[in-house]
Parts: C-alpha cells; structure tokens; sequence
C-alpha cells in the first residue's frame, strides 16, 4: 500500500473486506431470520438478546487481533522479515492460550450476564442455551480471526473473504437442517454456527501452514516472544478494554430494552441485524485505514498516510449515507425477513427510524481511530470511545430513569422510549468530537513537507 493510487488500495483491500464482514453477520441475521420465522415463540428474543455479551468476550480478543495486525503490517511495510515471522508464531500460540480462557469464561458467565440485564422470565432458559453452546465452540471463531488479521495485515483480504463465504453458506445449510427438519430451535442455531465457524479457522490455517514467506506458520516454531507479545498487547489491549468494557456496558443497555418487554427485546434484536449490515462499510473502510496509515508509516511514507486518511473519509460518509438512506425507505420489508410477529416490527421499526438518521457520525470516530491506531497511538480512542459508549451513555440512560422514575415523562411512555434509543447516537455524536479535535492534534495530522512534527 505503499505505492501507487490511494483508492484503489482503499478499495482493494476493502471491498473484500466489507464482503466478508458483510458474510460474518449473516451468521447471526440468518440464525435471527430463521428462528424468527420457523422457531417457537420469543425464539428470536431469545437468540438476539445475547448479543452484547457474545460481543464482550469476542471484543477483548478482537483488540489484540488489532493489535496484531498494526504490529505486522508496520513489521511488513519495513520488510523486516525476522520480526514478521516472531510476530505470526506469538500471536497464534497466545490465540490457543487465549481460546481455552475465553471458553471457560463464556460458559462461567452465561447465566449470570443474562440474570444482570433482567432478561424477560419467557426467554431466560433458551437465552442460556444458546449462550453455551455457542462460547462451547467459540475457539474457531477466535482462531480464524486472528488468522485472518495476519492475513490482512499483508494485504491479503481476499482469502479471509473466500473462507468466511464458505462457512456462512455452511451455517445457512445447517440452520435449515437443525430448526425446519431436526426442530433444535436456539440449540440448533448456535451449534450450527459453531461448526461452520470451526470449518474457517481450520481453512485460515491451512493456509498459514502452506505460506512460503515471512509470515507462513511453522508448528515447530510456536513460541512466545515477549518483546513482541508487549508491543501486541500495548496496541492491542486498549482496543480489548474498550470493546470489551463498551459491549459491558450494553448488558445494561439491554436491562432498559428489556423492561418494554419480550417483542421489545425481539424488536431491537431485528433492528439490530440491519444495523450490524450498515456498519459493515465504515468497518471495513476503518480497518483498511488502519493497514494503510500502518504500512506506509512503517515505511516512512507519512505525507501518503495522511492523505489516505482523508480519502477514507469521505468514502465512508458516501457509502454509509447511502445504505443508512435504503434502510429508512425500506425498514418495514427488510424486518420482515426477520420476523413476522407485528408487535416486533413495530418496535423494530421505532428503533430505525430514531436512530438511523444520526449513523453519518459514526465515520468520524470510526475512521480517525482506525488513523491513530495505525501510528500506534491506540490509547487515545480506547479512552476517548469507553467515556462516549460507556460512562456517558450509562449517565444518559440513568438520567432518563430518574425523569421517569420521577414522573418527570411517563412510566415506559413514547417520551421514555425515544430517549432510551437516543442513548447510542449521543454516544457516537460525542466520541466523534473528541476524535476530530485529537487527530487534529496527532503527529499524523502535523505532517509538514513529509515529515511529522511532535503531537
């Protein structure tokens, strides 16, 4: 990414990218869509509730993937092969360790999490059901994402993309098979989900296993290097508490959510898929920023890291207006794919119709920390986001609770709905902010005549 136009490496590297990310959440909307349409009742409450404690645990392991992946396209910008090849056999031995802790924690938290968040009494026993199947399997879908990063991070986004098709094709086929025909319900999408998230992994590192280059895994090579193992978790850790702290704190976002009652609860889950779908573009957009600022600051090409920077940008805010203006022309039919029951449509609906209008902050925040990570200031965004998503949004919602608590606005009224939905874009209107006025301070922004100048 060194060479050559902008973007058309912006595009290259994230269009199969944002394919692939687009695949990744067909996981969950094909499991919602079905269960929704074939399963028993409340089962799409049941399924989507649990979203925010699967994306705790999966956060803090997808920040030291992040972490690996500016490490090592920093590590292959400057061709320093040696390091590259440390890089690759610390992160996927630490990945096996990381696998068996993020196991037995997921399957300790299940029930405990789903408790904290007040999870409707008719959904609670099939909520844990599919909990622990799914953290039972959750190594494959660790090992194949940070697989993918080192993947990623030399530019090869084109081969995760292929593996993740593969396995969401497998798991559309198994969910038909284990809920029309075996009648499994929730059991049966999440153990297909773990199957076919299994298949990617264990393609991912046939792969590394056959590469002839630097970053090509070797068994007999597995080991710890500690120098390296620092440097990963300092870029990697702060995206892990953040992600981490801020899928926390949605438990008890959901605490709110569910307190409008199960169709609630199914409600925001449908609205939930569509808006996993919109974010796929400015995720994709962020991570390519990310490889690109890395590299090309790797290779001391700093005056083309800040012009990628602007063009990422830009190409977020067109891609996500667009797909934020489809999902409010067509919300009611693309809500049906997931449900039938109107109750939850219509709260489905509600959710869309607030919230989607402010989706173009998200590409501020989410493209300038991508930038910064890319420099290596990772502890900016994670400060900058856990005060946004987290203590500012809970102070929101505790606000909200003492007006009605005070019947300042009615007990669970259409007042109290809006501004519980308005919590997340308040969140993303203020970490967007704060990361305009912080890149505008970074070394990244101060380049002058291709050279930074101190932050």
């Amino acid at each position: 990414m060194t060479q050559g136009s902008i973007i058309r490496h912006y595009l290259a590297f994230a269009a199969p990218l944002a394919v692939g990310l687009l695949f990744q959440q067909l996981y969950n909307a094909v499991d919602a869509a079905i269960i929704g349409n074939f399963g028993p009742p409340n089962a799409l409450g049941a399924v989507t509730s649990t979203g925010s404690i699967v994306n705790m645990l999966i956060g803090i392991f997808n920040g030291l993937s992040l972490g690996t992946g500016v490490v090592l396209s920093q590590a292959y910008g400057a061709h320093d092969e040696s390091r590259i090849r440390k890089i690759v056999h610390t992160t996927m031995l630490a990945t096996l360790i990381l696998c068996v802790i993020a196991t037995a924690l997921g399957l300790f938290i299940a029930r405990p999490a789903l408790t904290m968040m007040n999870t409707p009494p008719e959904i609670m026993e099939m909520s844990v059901t599919y909990l622990t199947t799914y953290f039972a399997g959750i190594s494959g879908l660790l090992v194949y994402n940070m697989g993918s990063a080192i993947l990623r991070a030399v530019g090869d986004s084109r081969r995760p993309l292929y593996f993740l098709i593969f396995s969401a094709v497998v798991n559309t086929v198994l969910d038909l098979l284990f809920v029309i025909v075996f009648d499994m319900a929730v059991f049966g999408v999440a153990l297909a989900t773990i199957i076919a998230q299994g298949l990617s992994a264990v393609l991912v590192v046939c792969v590394l296993l056959k590469e002839k280059s630097a970053y090509g895994l070797r068994l007999n090579a597995l080991r710890i290097d500690k120098a390296e193992c620092r440097e990963i978790f300092r870029l990697g850790l702060p995206s892990s508490i953040q992600q981490g702290l801020t899928s926390f704190s949605n438990v008890f976002v959901m605490g709110y959510v569910n307190a409008f009652g199960a169709d609630c609860t199914s409600g925001w889950g449908a609205y939930n898929k569509l808006d996993m779908f919109l974010m796929v573009p400015v995720m994709a957009l962020a991570q390519a920023s990310t490889t690109f600022v890395g590299q090309n600051w790797g290779a001391k090409q700093y005056a083309r890291a800040k012009k990628g920077v602007r063009s990422g940008v830009v190409m977020s805010m067109i891609c996500l207006v667009t797909m934020a203006a489809l999902v409010l022309l067509f919300a009611n039919p693309l809500l049906h794919l997931i449900t039938k029951n109107p109750a939850e449509i219509a709260y489905g609906e509600r959710f869309i119709r607030i919230i989607t209008p402010f989706y173009i902050t998200i590409c501020f925040n989410q493209m300038y920390a991508g930038a910064l990570r890319g420099i290596g200031s990772a502890k900016t965004p994670m400060f900058i986001f856990l005060g946004s998503f987290v203590a500012f949004r809970q102070a929101f919602l505790f606000v909200v609770k003492l007006l009605v608590d005070g019947r300042v606005i009615g007990n669970l009224s259409d007042a109290h709905f809006n501004l519980m939905s308005l919590a997340f874009p308040m969140g993303w209107m203020m970490a967007s902010t704060l990361l305009i006025i912080f890149y505008r301070r970074s070394k990244l922004f101060k380049v002058r005549d291709g050279e930074p100048a101190a932050a």
